[in-house]
């Protein structure tokens, strides 16, 4: 009964609890959850869901263990182990199971009354016992002893196997270490059933036993009277079952009986078909008598100028002949229209091309009886004529007749209208009607005779195509795709279909854009025309046949056919097999073929029919974001990831694993120091792979915001201006939110998830990574501008205030997260001192840069370099300085930061002005030269006057940078002057501070090419690369490709810092191809002699200058650049760097480069 179970069930619980046996308790609460009984797992689940018991966050660390793998062989022998363990297990339980039903079969038998009399006397005295028990709890017992405990063990284990709870049973006995449960040793507890028979005992004692004992009497009444309504529930199923039997027995006759009937019907048009040929036969027979009967008039007709009356009487005998045969075949064709008027009514189509054969006849002889009365021999012509038409289209196939037969639409009204024509040709009284079925019989011949036509011309063409297409130009071979479809269209053999194709997709062996685009279309047009099951056996395998050819015109070919031919197939095929030549060529060596990829894998998700092939399109997604080509990189952002986000709506997964291969492509690297506990070791060295996959990674989650803001705009329950998109987050709502009144995974995954990572990102980051800690910045002022002002102010500014260890009111996030807020504060020294060098730039340009918190933006600086510097450490200081350097890269806050800086330079504090010099020196790589002219040397001037050394020396190696990033003419003039003064003072510490701040301008002068330089290399190496690929495209001689063609390729790869990767490859491949093989052996041979550069490859000096009695090298689309010149040594004598020449060295400098420049 559900009670007694729910009783003991209890008892169970409680024992195992008390005891303290969790993992018996544990699977027994699932072994419960599975049985559908939660009423009696509340307890469990009460228990295990307590935080104090199992902390959550022990939970989850246990869960994100990862396990090492074991060896196979070891993980095979542990599973024969663990199911050998099991079976002896099992085989034990069933050998208890048999001896606990014979002893409980004995005991059953021997004393039913005993028991029964045992309780009623229980339940008589039990009064005063269950008072005095109902006082003492089960604590107040004491512990529990050896023995009570062994007993208590068997009696639960016991339980636990006949209530079928085997897992538990099994957990039960591993959990209990200290005694075999197998083995119960003889005591007074000792019996069948132990459990129930204490649970009896306990109810006998007690003042609720009688009421408990009759509400399981009326539990069983209940559960009787179920059983029989069960019962009658499966009688009346057994003869629903019997009837549909019947029912299914007598269709399976009737059946029977139509296949029967339809059987014999086929028979019926086999035997009409073998009549039909009789018949064709027989007509054939007279077909030949006529053509005998020609021949004889031809005979009689040379000799009818000598004997006309012989003529006249041989023509008597001849038409009385052909009217018996004419007779005797029109008998016979009645007698086959008779026969096929009683055709049951399947067979219509057959019963047609019998009648559209006799109408043929029929206008046949109405033709020659009419006409041969005006000259018998012309008559026997045109018949013959007619009759030769008639053979034709007697040799066509059922096919073509069924369709002629359906478009002369024999109706019973014009099968009165052919007998009646009949019998008046026979009369010759109505010519009209006759010459009626003569012109639709001359149509239907002659629309037979097109068709026969028709094929002949597709058989000639489809020979001819393959033999024409290699000697028409290739820009006017696009004028054949019309006469190649329709031959692959029409032509009924598959492998001419097949060879037809391939001759489409190779047309032209290298297309160009325009020519792929129009094959292309041909392509589409033709898969529309043929349907699915063409398109898939005779273009998807021409694709694939393709995919990897050596040329990559002819993959790119095969990557835009995937997204557009993907229509025109079934849906399964979309997401099997263009799907799998799509990740193929997303592999491919070649840029465009994985630009195309890309582009077309967008166009191919809205075609899949479901979601199955979902986490491979986003693993894919993933690795084309990662692409080492910033145009894949490109095509990607903008058109697969919008696509994938549509088609798959799991935008949360997306930003997860985003976040996920952010931190792990940093994490990944070594860090930038070994010591363990300092700050360089939680700084990373980011290789040029994983900065590149970082920068589009994190491009990539920019621009994903407009989505994950849509998203949490959609999920908001209230807004306080539905108008303003900015003002939708308002402060009302956020107090809302604040207030646990609204549940937005979507809103609050920003300041939750994403902000901690950035943050955690940052600080990996070495100071120098301004590029990525630039785009991070980007992405929170894109979040300031869509969420607005007051979630910047209540969200935003608080949570990056902590994480530099500021105070900040967490007041508008809701309890459940200040812990985690909090969590991102420094707690040590190091931790401070990094997020002051990584996370404090992100404060001031990503989140105080934002356009509204201008002037708090001003406040907090003030605070940080006003008043806060005699406070600060001096690697604080240089961290701060470093943070409102990275402040600088952005233009709009030049004019708030000077403002402060003029500030600190007319202070009083010596350390204030240090600093100010310190701060000018950074930022002068992002300032031009009328701020540097209007602003910094003003300060710096200042500065130098100042009488304090330290502020002195900090001025000089400012100037120092001024000097080393500006060649102005009035600049320089400035800083000669500043110069001289320094020196005039005569303090030998200022003249080693002006020595090593001119020699690093000087060197940085001389050793550094201007930018303008790279890009002039970097266009003329472009140039060249698509003037070889042209050439690449024609006949040379071997001559010219040993001697000029294959030592350009090898000086423009020489140039690495000028090429392009995609033109690299290219030219590797064209190297590879043109040196037959031989690429590593000229490399090694040609090496030595080969120049560094295009420059000086093209120079007068350069190998192609040596070149004077050979052919003229092919005209290239630029003309030659010219060897730059090396600069003249300068005289760096300290004399001339002290006094008066350091200007001219300057100017010297700056024109010889201008004049290169020129050149």
């Amino acid at each position: 009964m559900d009670v007694e179970k729910s009783s003991l069930c209890n008892c169970v619980v409680n024992f195992l609890l008390e005891e303290n046996y969790l993992l018996t308790a544990f699977e027994l609460l699932h072994e419960l959850l599975d049985d559908g009984r939660d009423d009696q797992a509340i307890r469990l689940k009460d228990f295990f869901s307590d935080s104090s018991q199992f902390p959550p966050d022990q939970i989850s660390r246990f869960n994100a263990l990862r396990v090492a793998d074991p060896q196979s062989l070891l993980e095979e022998k542990e599973a024969v182990d663990e199911k050998l363990a099991i079976s002896e297990y099992e085989l034990r339980l069933a050998q208890e199971d048999i001896l606990k039903f014979k002893t409980e079969l004995q005991n059953k038998t021997e004393s039913p009354v005993k028991d029964l009399a045992e309780s009623n006397a229980s339940v008589n005295n039990g009064p005063q016992f269950q008072r005095q028990k109902g006082d003492v709890s089960f604590s107040d017992l004491g512990p529990l002893k050896d023995n009570e405990r062994r007993d208590l063990n068997c009696a639960v284990k016991e339980y636990l196997i006949i209530a079928g709870y085997r897992l538990t049973a099994m957990t039960f006995f591993e959990e209990v270490t200290d005694q075999n449960l197998d083995v119960w040793q003889n005591s007074p507890a000792c019996v069948p059933d132990a459990l129930r028979h204490y649970y009896y005992q306990y109810l006998s004692s007690t003042t609720e036993a009688a009421e408990e004992k009759i509400s399981m009497l009326r539990k069983n009444e209940s559960l009787l009277k179920e059983n029989e309504k069960l019962n009658h529930e499966k009688l009346c199923l057994v003869k629903n079952k019997d009837m549909a039997e019947g029912q299914i027995s007598a269709l399976n006759k009737s059946l029977e009986s139509l296949n029967k009937d339809l059987k014999d019907k086929e028979n019926l048009v086999q035997d009409l078909k073998q009549s039909l040929e009789h018949q064709r036969k027989e007509l054939n027979d007279c077909r030949a008598e006529v053509t005998a009967l020609k021949m004889h008039i031809e005979g009689s007709r040379s000799g009818r100028n000598m004997v006309a009356v012989d003529v006249d009487h041989e023509q008597s005998l001849s038409l009385e002949r052909y009217k018996e045969e004419v007779k005797s075949l029109q008998m016979e064709l009645e007698n086959l229209k008779s026969k096929m008027a009683t055709a049951p009514d399947f067979v219509d189509s057959t019963q047609s091309g019998k009648e559209s054969m006799q109408i043929e006849e029929k206008v046949v002889v109405m033709d020659e009886e009419k006409s041969i009365i005006e000259h018998p021999v012309d008559a026997v012509t045109r018949v013959m004529e007619k009759e030769t038409d008639q053979s034709l289209a007697a040799d066509d196939n059922i096919i073509k007749a069924e369709e002629v037969s359906k478009e002369c639409s024999v109706s019973p009204s014009n099968d009165s209208a052919l007998t009646n024509g009949e019998g008046v040709s026979k009369q010759n009284v109505e010519p009209s009607s006759s010459n009626t079925l003569h012109l639709r019989t001359e149509d239907l011949k002659a629309e037979t005779v097109s068709e026969k036509r028709g094929l002949e011309t597709i058989q000639i063409l489809a020979d001819a195509l393959p033999k024409i297409v290699p000697y028409v130009l290739i820009n006017h071979r696009e004028e054949l795709l019309p006469l190649i479809m329709c031959a692959i269209e029409r032509h009924p053999d598959s492998s001419t279909r097949d060879s037809l194709t391939h001759t489409l997709f190779n047309l032209i062996k290298r297309p160009d854009e325009q020519q792929r685009r129009i094959i292309m279309d041909a392509c589409v047009s033709l898969a529309e025309n043929v349907g699915e099951m063409r398109t898939e056996t005779e273009l998807l395998p021409q694709c694939w046949e393709q995919i990897n050819h050596m040329y990559e015109e002819r993959r790119l070919l095969v990557a835009q056919s995937c997204g557009e031919i993907a229509e025109f197939v079934r849906p399964e095929i979309r997401d099997s097999l263009i799907l799998s030549i799509v990740q193929q060529l997303i592999e491919d060596s070649a840029t465009v073929v994985r630009e195309a990829a890309v582009h077309n894998l967008a166009l191919l998700l809205p075609l899949f029919p479901n979601m199955d092939k979902y986490f491979k399109v986003e693993e894919l997604m993933f690795q084309l974001v990662c692409d080492p080509s910033g145009v894949v990189v490109e095509t990607t952002l903008k058109e697969l990831v919008p696509a994938v986000i549509k088609w798959g709506n799991k935008i949360d997964h997306i930003l997860r694993v985003l976040l996920s291969h952010i931190l792990s492509s940093a994490e990944r690297c070594p860090p930038l120091s070994g010591v363990e506990g300092s700050v360089e070791s939680h700084l990373r060295v980011l290789g040029e792979r994983e900065r590149w996959n970082v920068d589009v990674l994190l491009r990539m989650l920019l621009e994903m915001l407009p989505s994950v803001h849509q998203k949490a705009i959609e999920m908001c329950l209230y807004s306080s201006d539905p108008e303003t998109t900015g003002t939708i987050f308002s402060t009302p709502f956020l107090e809302l939110y604040a207030g646990g009144h609204i549940q937005l995974p979507a809103f609050e995954w920003l300041h939750v998830d994403c902000f901690p990572d950035l943050i955690q990102l940052a600080c990996l980051l070495p100071p120098k990574e301004d590029t990525l800690r630039n785009r991070i910045t980007r992405f929170l002022l894109a979040v300031s501008e869509l969420y607005g002002d007051s979630y910047l102010t209540h969200i935003m500014l608080p949570v990056f205030l902590v994480a530099v260890g500021e105070d900040a009111h967490l007041t508008f996030f809701p309890s459940a997260s200040h812990s985690k807020i909090e969590g991102l504060a420094p707690r040590t020294a190091v931790a401070k001192r990094l997020a002051t060098m990584c996370i404090l730039p992100l404060l001031l340009a990503g989140v105080l840069g934002a356009p509204s918190k201008n002037e708090q933006l001003v406040e907090y600086l003030r605070k940080l370099l006003v008043e806060g510097v005699g406070n600060q450490s001096t690697n604080c200081n240089a961290e701060i300085v470093d943070a409102v350097r990275f402040l600088c890269t952005f233009e709009v806050h030049h004019g708030m930061i000077f403002n402060i800086l003029w500030e600190m330079v007319v202070s009083s504090n010596i350390d204030m002005k240090v600093s100010a010099a310190n701060l000018l020196k950074v930022i002068v790589p992002y300032i031009d030269a009328k701020v540097a002219s209007t602003h910094i040397l003003p300060a710096l001037v200042t500065l130098g006057s100042d009488q304090n050394l330290s502020v002195k020396y900090a001025s000089i190696v400012a100037f120092g940078a001024v000097a080393q990033h500006f060649k102005n003419d009035m600049i320089v003039d400035k800083i000669r002057v500043q110069m001289d003064a320094f020196l005039e003072d005569g303090s030998h510490e200022a003249t080693i501070a002006v020595v090593h701040a001119l020699v690093v301008a000087i060197f940085n002068l001389t050793a550094t090419l201007p930018a303008s330089d790279m890009l002039r290399r970097r266009e003329r190496a472009n140039a060249f690369c698509e003037a070889i690929r042209a050439l690449d495209a024609t006949d040379i001689s071997a001559t010219s490709v040993r001697d000029f063609l294959l030592p350009t390729i090898q000086n423009l790869l020489k140039d690495s810092d000028a090429l392009d990767p995609a033109h690299k490859e290219a030219l590797e491949i064209i190297m590879k191809e043109r040196s037959g093989g031989t690429f590593e052996t000229i490399s090694k041979v040609m090496g030595a002699g080969l120049a560094s550069s295009v420059s000086s490859f093209f120079g007068e000096g350069g190998l192609l200058g040596k070149k004077d009695n050979l052919e003229p090298p092919p005209p290239e689309p630029v003309e030659s650049p010219k060897a730059a010149p090396v600069p003249p040594v300068e005289d760096t004598r300290f004399r001339r760097i002290m006094r008066g020449n350091f200007t001219e060295m300057l100017r010297g400098k700056v024109k010889g480069q201008d004049e290169n420049l020129n050149q």
